[in-house]
């Protein structure tokens, strides 16, 4: 078991503290949160060592598991690893691109392993039919949350949207060839709600929206290729694939066949792919553990979440 510590006890840091208390792949050694008021209410709460300072904390563990502000995050990764220690990082992997770089770097040069907690990678749908998933050319993705004043404190294009940039960036094997986007400030000093097109080197093209002043909660991408449509609801874990495929000569009396101008003729027929249900954050953190103790590449790298970064700067850089 790898001994394990927490950076940040808020909403998420206690969603990821009980996890790793939970899971058989770690020992949870505590936490360390800077405002001493909630610290002493998780400690006394739930019975988490609480460390009085970041150093402390560091030097008791093997992995260090950053759920702070994403201001803070370049500062506390930099410590940890300089230390040696291995680290997960949640989404967005730094403030800036070079920041992560500079993270990057620094890994390869103390030889540790580096996550970055792009949880939907990990979603039951999503992972249900990403290898069904071949040369998309067109992708729409719609990320709309209800207002939580959790989050303002960047754009929602890191706060909401980064999610869709990862899994698209994941899938579509070309880099990144122009991008157009548009944001609105509703509520917040920095965009509320946005849209921007990314055109890939290949033809692809990825249309995302993202809002967080939403009536509703959706989570949907669709990915549209040659032989397939595939629509993805990240939030209901819900997942729709519909093929093609050249009709028989004699169609059954349900079969769905069309034919265009020139007479040709296809077969539409669907599939439902088996969802496991899971706990994804719980599947991000135990994947870490399984890549630190056989010596694998992590799923989600820092490079890719340096990249999912780059691209959510390009688009923040278009408003």
């Amino acid at each position: 078991m790898l001994k394990a510590g927490v950076l940040g006890a808020g909403h998420l840091g206690k969603i990821h503290l009980k996890l790793i208390n939970q899971s058989e792949k770690y020992d949870l050694v505590g936490f360390y949160d800077p405002i001493k008021e909630n610290a002493k209410k998780v400690e006394k709460e739930f019975g988490y060592k609480s460390f009085s300072s970041i150093q402390e904390l560091i030097d008791a563990v093997d992995v260090v598991d950053i759920v702070t502000p994403t201001l803070s995050h370049f500062d506390c990764a930099k410590e940890a690893i300089e230390k040696g220690k291995h680290v997960f990082i949640e989404k967005p992997i730094t403030k800036t691109v070079d920041e992560a770089e500079i993270l990057i770097e620094l890994l390869k040069k103390h030889q540790v392993k580096g996550q970055v907690g792009h949880v939907e990678r990990f979603n039951p749908a999503f992972t249900a039919v990403k290898d069904a998933i071949h040369n998309p050319m067109f992708i729409e993705t719609h990320r709309l949350a209800e207002f939580n004043p959790r989050g303002t404190d960047v754009p929602v294009v890191l706060d909401l949207m980064i999610h869709d940039i990862d899994i698209i960036l994941s899938v579509v094997k070309s880099k990144v060839k122009s991008v157009n986007a548009s944001g609105v400030s509703i509520l917040s000093d920095t965009p509320d709600i946005a849209n921007a097109r990314i055109e890939f080197e290949n033809g692809c093209v990825a249309n995302l929206t993202a809002s967080r002043i939403s009536l509703k909660n959706m989570r949907k991408t669709r990915f549209f290729q040659r032989d397939a449509y595939i629509a993805v609801d990240f939030f209901e874990k819900a997942t729709e694939v519909v093929r093609m495929k050249d009709a028989p000569e004699n169609p059954g009396d349900f079969d769905m066949v069309l034919q265009n101008a020139e007479g040709l003729k296809k077969q539409i027929y669907f599939e439902n792919p088996k969802i496991e249900a899971n706990n994804a954050i719980l599947d991000e953190l135990e994947t870490f553990a399984d890549a630190i103790n056989n010596n694998t590449t992590p799923i989600v790298t820092l490079e890719q979440g340096t990249e999912a970064l780059r691209v959510a700067q390009m688009i923040i850089n278009d408003f």
